[in-house]
C-alpha cells in the first residue's frame, strides 16, 4: 500500500444475534408488541433487518411469520424473564461475539450493530452497550463476548442452586442487571437507536418520527425492500434525478414508468446496484437528449433564400 492509498476497511465482525421477543408487554395492555407496526413493518422485522448479516439469528419467543429466516427458542418456563430468555437463545449460538437485542427498537440500523461490534473487537471490554437519552444502560442493545455471557450465566445458575432456588434453571425472574453487573462494559450514548416502544405514546412517537421529512424516504425504501424481499442498496439520488429529468423533459407520467424500466433492465441483466446505476445513467442521458430537441436552439433554421409560405410555386 502506498502512502496515498487509504487503509483497508476493518473486516466485519462475525457474530450471532439473540433477539428477545417474548415479553408480556404489560405497559401495552398485553398487546403483541413485536408485531406492532412502525412504517408498515412489524417491530420485530425492523430489528431482524438491522442484524441481517448475523451468522445465526435466534428469536426467543413463540414462532411467528418473519421477513427473514430465524431460529426459534423459548425459555423454560415461558415468561421466566430476560435472563432466562437470553440463556435459552445463547444455547443456539456458536460465534464468539453475540449481539443481544430487544424486539421493540424501531430506529435500530445495521450501522449501529456494526458500531457495537467494532467497539467490541477493538477494545478489551466484555460487552459494549448503548445508553439512552437519560444515560441509562440498555443491555438489550448490545454486543457481548459470548464466553463472558456464558460464564456469568453459569455463575448465576450455580448461585441459585446453592440457595435452593432451582426453578427455571435458577434464572427465573432475574433482572438483566444481575447479569451485566459482573461484566466489564463499554458504554456508547445513542438516544435514537436505543429508543424502545414500551408504551402507546412511544409507538406514536416512533410512527411520527419516520414521517418527518428527513426520514420518510429512507424509511419507505427500506419498507419496500423488506416487503419485496430485495436486499439491494442503490443510490436513490441517481433514481430521483432520473425521475426529475424524465418528468421535466418528457412528461410527468414518464418518471415512475422510467424508473420501473430501469429496475427491470437491471434485473434482466442479473446485476446489482452497479447495474441499476448504469441503467439509470443511460435513461437520464436519453431524457436530457429528448428535452434538448424541444429547445429553440435545437430547431433547424430555414435558409435565408428559401421561399416563404406565400411565395408562388
Amino acid at each position: 500500500m502506498t502512502a496515498h492509498e487509504p487503509p483497508d476497511p476493518a473486516p466485519a465482525v462475525a457474530y450471532d444475534a439473540v433477539v428477545l421477543a417474548g415479553g408480556a408487554a404489560r405497559r401495552l395492555g398485553g398487546a403483541d408488541k413485536p408485531g406492532l407496526r412502525v412504517g408498515g413493518r412489524a417491530l420485530l422485522d425492523r430489528v431482524l433487518t438491522a442484524c441481517a448479516d448475523a451468522g445465526t439469528t435466534v428469536v426467543v419467543a413463540d414462532p411467528r411469520p418473519t421477513s427473514r429466516p430465524v431460529r426459534w427458542a423459548r425459555e423454560d418456563p415461558p415468561g421466566a424473564g430476560p435472563v432466562a430468555a437470553l440463556d435459552a437463545g445463547l444455547r443456539h449460538t456458536a460465534a464468539d461475539a453475540v449481539v443481544v437485542l430487544s424486539a421493540d427498537l424501531p430506529f435500530l440500523e445495521a450501522a449501529t450493530v456494526q458500531r457495537l461490534l467494532t467497539a467490541l473487537r477493538t477494545g478489551d471490554a466484555e460487552g459494549v452497550l448503548l445508553t439512552d437519552a437519560d444515560g441509562r444502560d440498555q443491555p438489550l442493545v448490545a454486543a457481548y463476548r459470548a464466553p463472558a455471557l456464558r460464564r456469568e450465566l453459569t455463575e448465576l445458575t450455580s448461585a441459585a442452586s446453592i440457595s435452593g432456588s432451582a426453578a427455571g434453571g435458577g434464572l427465573t425472574g432475574l433482572p438483566l442487571r444481575r447479569l451485566t453487573a459482573a461484566l466489564d462494559l463499554t458504554r456508547v450514548p445513542d438516544p435514537v437507536a436505543s429508543f424502545d416502544c414500551d408504551t402507546w405514546d412511544d409507538l406514536a412517537t416512533a410512527r411520527a418520527r419516520i414521517r418527518e421529512h428527513g426520514h420518510v424516504l429512507d424509511e419507505w425504501i427500506s419498507a419496500v425492500k423488506d416487503e419485496l424481499g430485495i436486499d439491494l442498496d442503490v443510490d436513490t439520488g441517481i433514481l430521483l434525478d432520473l425521475a426529475r429529468d424524465a418528468a421535466h423533459g418528457v412528461a410527468r407520467p414518464a418518471a415512475p414508468l422510467t424508473t420501473f424500466l430501469v429496475g427491470y433492465a437491471a434485473a434482466q441483466g442479473r446485476g446489482g446496484s452497479e447495474a441499476v446505476a448504469e441503467a439509470a445513467r443511460k435513461a437520464a442521458a436519453l431524457a436530457l437528449r429528448w428535452a434538448d430537441e424541444d429547445t429553440p436552439e435545437a430547431k433547424p433554421e430555414a435558409p435565408s433564400d428559401a421561399p416563404g409560405p406565400d411565395a408562388a410555386g
